[in-house]
């Protein structure tokens, strides 16, 4: 393949399909074809605004993060992948030298280079250059889309370490979106005793309720005591309130790991809950969770393709980035840079 189609973000609110240089592998990387993309919204915000937090986009910008393929070629010196391993990416490397790196903290590595943040390129690209050691072959009974989920699978699955989650628990996932239903299914392979998911979307609950959760509307919150119903809240929602309703029904000694960060400060009440001992996690990326997620996913215990309900061609990427707002009655979708594969899956723009 000589040529090499990206979809290229040349300003804020355009997307350009471009041919792109063909990259030369260092010795350590490898070359590789990318069969399907996921669109996260990270994509989304840098796209309509511009910046997540101190990420700002300040030149051209390749999205998409989520990401699987095939290796078409390798460095010198990679023995991990060889030519032809269908993979998932880990789209962050770390520098591997550091004091966060040499802990095994990689992921809060301070010279991270992560796909599509900037000012870093990301996968929506027919072919891609990478870190071999950020790959990991699939199963032949797992597809791209499903090696692409390995990533929102990867942030479900660090939620629940960062929460401590143990067999037995009783789990509240706040916020039914792609990551929120992929960490409940998390919890319930790790042991969980009974999982709820809340959210305000009937579309969304409906989805949680067919993988066999119960589920519950957002806001529905009781007002006295005697009413902590969970061990364990995974706040997958982001909404300014859900952190502060979900620890309200924490049990004593209850965790929490925060997934969905609101744009606003968020006001807790600390002395109700310092009685309890409550610990509230953080949740930034994952690290050392791909070889699970696989397993998850391969094993059938983590149904992630339950949660792409659209998929699309290169030249659609705008229609896949823009699709939550247009189509509210939508979850992930997938973006094929080489092409739509068959015909069973054919594009769903409604």
């Amino acid at each position: 393949m000589t040529s090499n189609r990206a979809a290229v973000m040349p300003e804020i609110g355009t997307l350009e399909i471009r041919d792109v240089p063909v990259p030369t592998p260092t010795p350590l990387q490898a070359l590789v074809r990318i069969e399907a993309v996921g669109v996260c919204g990270s994509d989304t915000a840098y796209f309509q605004v511009g910046y997540i937090g101190d990420w700002v986009v300040d030149g051209p910008l390749i999205l998409g993060h989520e990401a699987a393929g095939t290796v078409i070629a390798v460095g010198d010196e990679v023995t991990t992948v060889q030519v032809g391993d269908r993979v998932a990416i880990e789209p962050g490397t770390p520098c591997r030298q550091c004091h966060e790196c040499m802990a095994g903290r990689y992921h809060l590595c301070p010279d991270f280079i992560f796909l599509a943040t900037p000012p870093y390129d990301g996968a929506l690209v027919e072919q891609l250059a990478i870190d071999s050691r950020q790959l990991f072959p699939l199963p032949d009974s797992m597809s791209f889309e499903a090696g692409a989920m390995c990533e929102p699978l990867s942030v479900g699955l660090w939620a629940c370490r960062r929460a401590n989650l143990q067999p037995g628990d009783h789990v509240r996932v706040t916020g039914a979106g792609p990551v929120g239903i992929l960490a409940a299914q998390v919890a319930r392979a790790e042991g969980a005793a009974d999982v709820v998911v809340s959210d305000i979307s009937e579309f969304r609950l409906e989805l949680a309720r067919s993988l066999g959760f119960r589920t519950e509307l957002a806001g529905t919150v009781p007002a006295e005591r005697g009413h902590e119903d969970a061990d364990v809240l995974l706040e997958c929602s982001g909404a300014p309130t859900a952190l502060a309703e979900g620890l309200w029904r924490l049990r004593t000694n209850g965790r929490a790991a925060m997934v969905g960060m609101p744009k606003q400060d968020v006001s807790l009440p600390l002395s109700r809950l310092n009685v309890k001992e409550i610990s509230i996690a953080l949740v930034n990326r994952y690290a050392h969770t791909w070889p699970t997620a696989i397993a998850l996913v391969s094993s059938g215990r983590v149904d992630v393709e339950s949660i792409i309900t659209h998929r699309f061609d290169l030249a659609d990427t705008e229609a896949a980035i823009t699709l939550a707002q247009r189509v509210p009655d939508s979850m992930k979708a997938v973006i094929y840079p080489g092409g739509l594969p068959d015909a069973e899956h054919p594009r769903e723009v409604r």
